[in-house]
């Protein structure tokens, strides 16, 4: 079983609900590890959903995916952010990102705690794991010491509270995916226009373009992605460095590293374990 049918596929509900800002969308779902021995592990995992960044998708269709890595021992927060359709795109989209990345993993050790629930002691270090879309922004979030100055989400350095980055067939290269016209111009639509027309915006949105990450990345992509070429991640990986790995799975569509009724879940696990049990992404 795998395909779209995750989107709609029943999963265990979050254990607690934590805000990270004013509006409804600044919200983050968070599931805590299964069972009453189960121990968090080094880094708690960070999602972001994908859906081609419109409001259709939500980070409900996600929950599977979150459910069964806490199933795995994984501290696990699911983000939600504005969406194309819904007041997201360009810029608050990435103003979400952002904000979230900073501050929700310092929230949920908290959160945790008052609770009552013996995963309190989660570490504030996240892993970024993201899938399509939300791919596109775990990378771009771990790259923000790339950005130029001036920038409003530029740092100085890469984030202290981010460890690595997952990506899952991710939308790697903002640019081409804009002139492929991927999902009837889901890129163009985020930032407000084509390469052509809005040079400056791609130019700090395009995670291929702020090269390399500052932290140890691990991409997964199937080569039978009709949604999001796997070159994409190949580009990426090329241009990257040795910082990054690229994991290729043959034949493998893009909703089962989302599923973990598939076989290609055991890889996304793996590659989640290279990074919070190794720190490394080889």
């Amino acid at each position: 079983m795998s395909g779209r049918d995750v989107h709609s596929r029943a999963a265990h509900s979050p254990d607690l609900t934590v805000t990270y800002g004013p509006l409804p969308d600044h919200v983050a779902d968070v599931w805590l590890p299964v069972g009453d021995d189960a121990r968090p592990r080094t880094a708690m995992l960070l999602v972001m959903h994908g859906g081609f960044w419109r409001a259709e998708y939500d980070r409900r269709h996600a929950r599977p995916q979150c459910a069964a890595l806490a199933a795995a021992g994984y501290v696990v927060v699911s983000i939600e952010y504005r969406r194309v359709g819904a007041g997201g795109g360009w810029p608050a989209t990435f103003d979400d990102v952002a904000l979230a990345v900073d501050t929700v993993p310092g929230q949920v050790g908290a959160a945790a705690r008052r609770s009552g629930r013996p995963a309190g002691s989660a570490p504030p270090r996240a892993v970024l794991v993201g899938h399509s879309a939300g791919g596109h922004l775990a990378v771009w979030a771990a790259s923000r010491h790339r950005l130029p100055a001036g920038s409003p989400w530029r740092l100085p350095a890469p984030a202290p509270a981010v460890a690595g980055v997952v990506s899952l067939a991710g939308v790697l290269d903002l640019t081409t995916a804009a002139e492929l016209d991927l999902d009837d111009g889901a890129a163009r639509t985020l930032i407000g226009g084509g390469p052509v027309d809005q040079p400056e915006r791609y130019a700090v949105a395009d995670p291929l373009r702020l090269t390399p990450v500052g932290v140890p990345t691990v991409l997964v992509h199937g080569t039978a992605d009709r949604q999001v070429p796997h070159a994409f991640s190949r580009r990426y990986a090329t241009a990257a460095g040795p910082r990054t790995r690229l994991v290729e799975l043959p034949g493998v569509e893009h909703f089962a590293l989302i599923d973990p009724a598939s076989a290609a879940w055991p890889a996304v696990l793996t590659a989640v374990a290279h990074l919070v049990d190794g720190g490394r992404a080889d």
